[in-house]
Formats: C-alpha cells, structure tokens, sequence
C-alpha cells in the first residue's frame, strides 16, 4: 500500500499539485540528514568545498553569469518541465534577462506514430513482458520539425527544454536534469508522470513496462552520447529545491568512483510478502510502511549514486558512470558486458512475512528470443539471517511428474484453490551464511523467516511465477502468473538428490592466515560470477584481479574499506559497496568487536 504525502506544490499540465508523488518512502533532502553510525540511508561519495549548489535562483545565475544566448535544457523522463520552466524564467526575470522558450516535445512525431514506432516490443497483452526497443531517441521525433526549433533573437536567452534537446543541436550551455527512477516510478504512481510522446499517464504498471522496455533504453543511448558534454547536472527529485554541479566536477568524481570504490543509494520496497527485518535493523526507514519486502542494494538499471560538497547531496543514475568509465569499473568484463553492470546485490525479507512465489527465470537464449536481453537472471540466495526452521524452495521433488505439477498450478489459477507445494518441490533447510545457487530454469522462493541477501545477476524484472499462495498485491489485485513461459524454461532434471548436489554450496577455506581466512561458496557453473566469504579478525587483503568486487558486511558491525591511493570508506553492518576492477589493491580492516564477516561477488 502506497500513499501520497502532501508536498510543496508544483505545475503539472497546467495546474498546482501537491500529490505529485505516490509511496511510503521520504523523498530525499537536499542535505545530509547526518551520519546515524549504522546503515546509512544516503551513501555519498566526497566532493570538494562549494562543488554543489543549490536552488534554482542559484542555476539561473551561473546560467546568467556565462552569457550565453541559447541554453540546452535536457533530461530524463518524469522531470516536471513546465514547473521547471515556470521557476527559471522567474529567476531570470529577477536577474534582469528577458528569457524566451521552446519546447523540444513540439518536435515529437505524432502520438499515433510515436505509438506504432513502439508497439512491437510492448510484448501484446502480456502485463509484464516487452522486448528492449532497438531504437533510439532520435527516432521518435521528426527531424523537419526539430531542426525547425530557432532561439529568439530579441531574448536575452533562449531556452531549448525538454527530452531530447540536445539532440537539436544548439550551442550554448548544456543542462541535464536526472531524475532516479524510483523516483520516476513514485511520480507515475500519483498519475504525475506519463511515458514520452503520451500527452496522458497510463496505468502505473502499462508505465512502467514502458518504462523498462522503450523509454529507458532510448533515454540511456541518449544519456551516453551527453556524458562528456554536460555542463551542468541538476538532480531533479526536488523540483521545488533542486542541488546541481557543474560538469566537470561531476566527471572528476565519476574518474575517481572509477579507480576506487562507490556504493549505491539503496531504495525500499513493501510488497504481498514483506517482512519485519529491515524495518527493526533501519530504524530510518519510515515506520507507516506495513512491510519491506526489497532493498534494492544495487541494482544497476534503477539505483542511482549520490556525491556530498558542503552537507549538500546530488543524485544521479548509475548507468552515467558506466558510460563514461565501464572499462575501468569491469576491467576483462567489459568486453563481454560493455556498459551493463552485470552483478545485482538486493534483501528479500520475508522475517514474520510470506514465502515469495513460487518462480523461476528464463533460460539465456530464451531471454534473448524474446526480451532482447543479452544475459539472464541467475541468481543465488546467501542467507544473512533467518529464524529456526526457515527453509527455501528449491528444485523438484524426485520422479516429478511435470504434467500433474502443471494441472495443479492451472487449477488453483482457475479454481483459486490451494496447491500442495511440497509435493512437487524440494525445500532445503536455511541457515545463516548458506549460499543457496539458482541457475536460470530452476524452480525456486524463499520461505518465510529468511532474510536473503540475494546475488544476481543484473536482469530483475524476469521472474515467471507459477503460484502465489493466493494472494492479492497490496491494492487488492491478482498478481500475475505466468505458467506457460515457466513451463517453457522449467529445468525438471533438477531433482531429488541431484537438486540438492547441484544447488546447495559447499563452503571450502581456499586462503587464510593468522586471525583471517576466506572462504569459497562456489556458484552454479552456469553463473559468470562467483562468491568469497572474507572472515577476519582485524584486517585482510583483497585485489580486483581484473573485475569488479561487490561486497556486503553480513556480520560485525563495521568495517574501514582502505583503497591503495589512500581514498576510504565505512561500511557498517548489511551496507554494500563495489570496489572498481580499476581499484587494484584493498584492505578490510574491522572496526567492531568479534569476527567481521564480507561476502564479495566478482566474475569468474
């Protein structure tokens, strides 16, 4: 269940809102609220003295002191631009300089031709499942009608706003306003946001599929062709309180995240089978949710990075510094993933919640035939805590019968009846520091009273659910199951005693020294990354070896992060960070009491 908390108002098709923005979750504040000396809700990599500012009078004014007669206004679908338009003209009339303005959406191809451009990786009726638009940005407007876009000659600057300005080609001072995109999806849950070229928001969920499958991608190429030509980046989640930098500063640290370490700002999520572990271990996190069932720790496509000058906070999207720095951050992973970062780090927390659905994820080639993703979602479950008798759902039941499982998941679909689970599928005892492997094909869910720290691959949204005990979401609708396409990827060898040799790790020490070891939980063959345990008393010694290092505190309660050009950070209990592939040399060193445990995830 969502809300929508009263907020400083904003234009939005022409009218003042104040519900422009739909969750639970507090939206971030232009300044850090402080160090709690735990896990800390906004992770922010240090920038020089006076590096941001703040306000829109502010922008305005280094806009101003340039000179410049024309100013490229881009960004990210979502961003509020009339609002944003309506404040900056202020600002310049109180400056004295007649602003003029031109909205690059008047380029835009015609909806119903934006629409047929798009349809064919929408997926049809399938509420879920598109196909990555192979497109660009460019092709949805008309070239004619962009090129027609002139400044005015008698402003004392024109303003070109808008999705897509850079792509006019005007001179003068290039602006980009991002917007995270959890952020995006808060604003297209109060029907304050609407897909580009679509004068009307959609339902949330046909938005976001949008979202995933045609708008982001096209946004993303659009976003890699601007990095190095940004002038200044304004981070856009507080339209009424923007913070922004200036270009090059915002590269210097991107260069320096590059060579060293950066975490992601996590974001939070209540869902139908939501624990009670998060919200008791953060105690930040706003109470009224009823449950949290994600932390999205690293999820690449969605999570954005934060940098702090002066107290003052500017958000932007991860996927800027793979653009700019994807060879330094994946070292000999780059040529195979380019500018995908290619490991995910989320908590599923079903502590006094449900089991997850009953799922499993599609097999590579299907995951190409039919998404146009290059790689799948294999996954693997670490179990950072977990009450007595928590199990996982794992694999099938020896001499599984497929055609009875699927008459069973079928008529519980059409009859809402129960379907006894544990007859067609294993379950395995949890533990804490289990590592529990799921390649793509393998029927799987956590059970209740599990707190995993899943390790992923990058794709997140492919999950094929067959079952969901027969729940409703949190507004009262039927989830989506999706029997055939599970059916199509189900991997039914995956059973009895061979499920549990294939599926379960085994822990090996492979190093160790006075008061450390490390500790090997192998992966499935399959998976292209695998996983350490760092145990230690003190300190211990890591080195990238030419790929990243994706690492999360699962025991002790913080550690000092020391990187070889003298750089630092504090990583406290359940906090993830990455080390670049062009870090090199690091050290761990612990900073509690007792042993201080690190899982570390890197390709093979």
């Amino acid at each position: 269940m969502t809300r929508s908390t009263p907020l400083p108002p904003i234009r939005w098709k022409g009218r003042l809102r104040t519900d422009w923005r739909q969750t639970t979750q507090t939206l971030m504040p232009a300044s850090h609220p402080g160090r709690p000396g735990h896990y800390d809700l906004y992770p922010a990599h240090p920038l020089p003295p006076g590096a941001v500012r703040r306000g829109v009078d502010a922008l305005a004014q280094v806009l101003a002191a340039q000179g410049a007669r024309q100013v490229v206004l881009d960004g990210y679908v979502g961003v509020f631009w009339e609002d944003l338009r309506e404040r900056l003209d202020r600002a310049f009339r109180t400056l004295g300089r007649r602003s003029a303005w031109r909205d690059v959406s008047q380029a835009l191809k015609p909806p119903t031709a934006i629409q047929s451009l798009v349809m064919p990786f929408l997926g049809g009726d399938d509420p879920l499942f598109g196909t990555r638009f192979t497109g660009t940005l460019a092709d949805l407007f008309d070239r004619e009608r962009l090129q027609g876009l002139a400044p005015d000659p008698q402003a004392d600057v024109t303003v070109l706003y808008g999705c897509g300005a850079a792509l006019a080609g005007w001179s003068g001072p290039l602006v980009y306003v991002d917007l995270p995109k959890n952020e995006l999806q808060f604003r297209a849950r109060a029907g304050a946001a609407t897909n580009l070229g679509c004068s009307h928001p959609d339902a949330p969920k046909a938005m976001y599929k949008r979202f995933y499958f045609v708008d982001w991608p096209a946004l993303n190429g659009h976003k890699a062709a601007l990095v190095d030509r940004v002038d200044w980046l304004v981070d856009g989640q507080r339209p009424h309180d923007p913070t922004f930098l200036a270009g090059d500063v915002w590269r210097q640290a991107l260069d320096r995240m590059a060579h060293s370490w950066f975490r992601a700002r996590p974001w939070f999520e209540p869902g139908p089978w939501g624990g009670q572990w998060l919200k008791r271990h953060i105690p930040e996190l706003p109470a009224e949710a009823p449950n949290y069932a994600w932390s999205f720790e690293l999820i690449a496509p969605e999570n954005g990075l934060l940098v702090e000058g002066d107290g003052l906070l500017v958000e932007f999207s991860l996927d800027w510094l793979m653009y700019r720095n994807h060879r330094a951050i994946l070292g000999r992973g780059a040529a195979r993933f380019g500018t995908d970062f290619p490991i995910r780090f989320d908590y599923l927390d079903t502590v006094e919640g449900g089991p997850l659905s009953l799922q499993c994820h599609p097999r590579p080639e299907y995951m190409r035939e039919h998404f146009g993703e290059p790689f799948t979602q294999d996954e693997t479950y670490y179990i950072l805590d977990c009450v007595p008798g928590a199990q996982v759902y794992l694999g099938f039941q020896e001499e599984i019968d497929p055609s009875a499982f699927r008459n069973a998941l079928e008529r519980s679909l059409r009859e809402g009846v129960p379907v006894e689970v544990e007859r067609f599928v294993r379950t395995e005892p949890a533990h804490p520091g289990a590592l529990f492997r799921i390649p793509s094909g393998t029927v799987h869910c956590s059970g209740p009273g599990n707190l995993v720290l899943e390790i992923s691959a990058t794709p997140y949204i492919f999950t094929f659910k067959m079952y969901d005990w027969l729940r409703r979401d949190l507004d009262g609708r039927p989830r989506p199951l999706n029997i055939q396409r599970a059916f199509e990827n189900l991997v039914f060898e995956r059973q009895g005693e061979r499920a549990h040799r294939e599926l379960v790790s085994r822990p090996r020490t492979v190093e160790k020294g006075p008061d450390w070891r490390i500790v090997h939980l192998p992966t499935h063959p399959e998976h292209f990354y695998d996983v350490w345990r760092y145990e230690f008393e003190t300190e211990i010694q890591g080195e990238t070896r030419g790929s990243p290092h994706v690492m999360n505190l699962v025991e002790g309660s913080a550690v000092a992060l020391e990187m070889a050009d003298g750089t630092a950070a504090v990583l406290h209990f359940a906090e993830s960070v990455v080390v670049s592939a062009g870090a090199g040399l690091y050290r761990l060193r612990n900073l509690g009491r007792g042993t201080a445990q690190v899982v570390v995830a890197f390709l093979k």
